[in-house]
């Protein structure tokens, strides 16, 4: 019997004030300002149920704040900063580069087109429970786990 999965769940599990003060504390701990433009990135990041590239990040804050001057190396610098301090994560495209999306949200997995890219989130409760047996099984202690499926979208089976 197939197992029951959602794609639609919780996506923000944090105030953005607490996130906004958890970012100030880490630029302090690293010797940063905190800039207007470090904090729109921040921002547009918590705003958004997309997975963004670096340069799409930097398109929605150069539209959205035209007159903020964010450069990209800006953007890049900020975002290796929280992926390193897991408030984002990242989904690798080899060559592509890199989607980025706010680390905050509630734990799910991906299911992610080869052909145009679209990533859809996903939980299933069945293959969570299996990941922490399996783990449990193996005498590993699970701190964090992801699931990435690649294939091929049905709009682009279709195509």
């Amino acid at each position: 019997m197939p197992s029951k999965f959602t794609t639609n769940f919780n996506t923000k599990t944090i105030a953005y004030e607490e996130l906004l003060n958890d970012f100030k504390a880490l630029l302090k701990k690293n010797n940063l300002k905190f800039t207007i433009q470090r904090e729109v990135i921040l921002e547009t990041l918590y705003n958004s149920d997309e997975h963004l590239t670096p340069e799409l990040l930097y398109n929605l804050i150069q539209t959205k704040y035209p007159d903020l001057n964010t450069g990209i190396a800006t953007v890049y610098r900020t975002l290796s900063l929280l992926e390193d301090s897991n408030v984002v994560t990242s989904l690798s495209f080899g060559a592509q580069g890199k989607k980025y999306e706010l680390g905050t949200k509630e734990h799910h997995d991906h299911v992610i087109c080869t052909e145009c890219g679209t990533i859809t989130e996903f939980v299933d409760e069945a293959i969570e429970e299996r990941q922490h047996a399996i783990a449990e099984t193996l005498g590993f202690k699970m701190i964090d786990h992801s699931m990435q499926i690649y294939g091929i979208c049905k709009k682009c089976q279709n195509k």
